[in-house]
């Protein structure tokens, strides 16, 4: 069994946190830190750890920000790239990895009101561990300045700097506070992403691509837009990187960012349903087969299906499932096939009754066909 992200912070690496910083600081309470962290150390959770050491660190450091900042850079590693550690991967030489977390999360709790001093500190420590968190209470209270400073973090040498200021933003980063600010109106950021739309790291990327995504959960329109933009003359590089942004929105069959990677309007075209299971036994599979005819010579067509689940009160309700990324053949039509397994999952509870099936072309609904789920 794989060893718990908590265990990142045991009494080994407080004792090398203490020995590191007692060499930067010569007055640092090194037993007193130590012991302080240990105590309750057990009995917490990973972030819970995290929190209990900045609360130390705030504890035993100085109060003056400036030294503080400069007995935490001291503490940092030399080495400048983290991507590839593994959890814990410091030595005495200095801190970055998971032990480097705590010392990201004091630099908000000392520096929120300080954003002209915190952010360059943040800017060397995510050298060391992702400051992606850590940043969003500035850029929630200091939005106008924060984009100031992006300015020129897009240019820097340093990858994991460029990607602070795409992932660090995220209106909706998983695990970080919301930017309601930038939920509404995402407009400040674009043009920081589309510096880096073609950065020469996958990791910087990436990260773009995902902060599209959030931004699709509340303007899928405007993201159809920049899609159709930034594929014009695009790389393969950036042809990934939006299909990757747009991923949400593909499977919602929007139609927008279907045209935008050439998936046009489906016209005449049909879909006749053979459902070859009309009553599927629970555990087994519903299996079906579908003519498509109609369509344009070698169209290109993006095939999904919704089965509509009933629910407890009776009611249905559609789940997309991505089928096929194909084209139609010279007559424009295709046949397939296919089998959907319905059995336990932890994400849904399944009821008996009459489901529909239902294909989608290109965002668009074709047809429809009912079976019965027998449980």
């Amino acid at each position: 069994m794989a060893e718990a992200f908590k265990n990142a912070f045991n009494e080994q690496v407080i004792t090398l946190m203490a020995d590191i910083f007692k060499r930067t600081y010569p007055a640092f309470r090194r037993d007193d830190f130590i012991s302080g962290c240990m105590e309750t150390l057990e009995a917490l959770e990973l972030k819970e750890r995290v929190g209990l050491i900045v609360d130390q660190l705030d504890r035993f450091l100085p109060a003056d920000f400036d030294e503080f900042a400069n007995i935490l850079l001291g503490a940092m590693h030399p080495a400048e790239d983290n991507t590839e550690l593994a959890p814990v991967e410091c030595d005495e030489t200095g801190l970055r990895g998971f032990p480097a977390w705590p010392l990201i999360d004091a630099v908000t709790k000392r520096g929120i009101d300080e954003p002209e001093k915190a952010l360059p500190v943040l800017k060397e420590l995510t050298k060391r561990f992702s400051a992606e968190f850590a940043i969003r209470p500035f850029i929630a209270k200091y939005p106008d300045y924060c984009v100031s400073v992006f300015r020129e973090w897009i240019k820097d040498k340093n990858r994991h700097v460029r990607r602070l200021v795409s992932e660090g933003s995220r209106p909706r980063l998983p695990w970080g506070i919301q930017l309601k600010a930038l939920v509404t109106d995402p407009g400040p950021m674009l043009p920081y992403l589309e510096a880096l739309r073609d950065d020469e790291e996958e990791y910087v990327r990436r990260s773009v691509a995902n902060h599209l995504n959030d931004i699709a959960k509340d303007h899928p329109d405007l993201v159809a837009d920049i899609a159709a933009d930034w594929l014009k003359d695009a790389s393969k590089n950036r042809e990934r990187l939006v299909r990757h942004a747009c991923r949400t929105l593909i499977k919602q069959g929007h139609k927008g960012v279907l045209q935008a990677f050439g998936y046009g309007a489906v016209g005449e075209m049909k879909a006749d349903i053979r459902i070859l299971t009309s009553k599927v036994v629970y555990g087994e599979a519903l299996a079906f087969d579908v003519a498509f005819s109609g369509g344009a010579q070698e169209q290109g067509v993006m095939v999904d299906y919704a089965i509509h689940f009933v629910k407890a009160n009776g009611n249905t309700a559609p789940k997309v499932f991505k089928w096929k990324d194909t084209k139609l053949d010279k007559t424009g039509a295709l046949k397939a096939d296919r089998k959907h397994a319905i059995k336990p999952i932890t994400t849904r509870k399944y009821y008996a009754g009459e489901h529909q099936l239902e294909i989608i072309v290109n965002g668009v609904s074709l047809s429809k066909q009912p079976f019965t789920l027998v449980m």
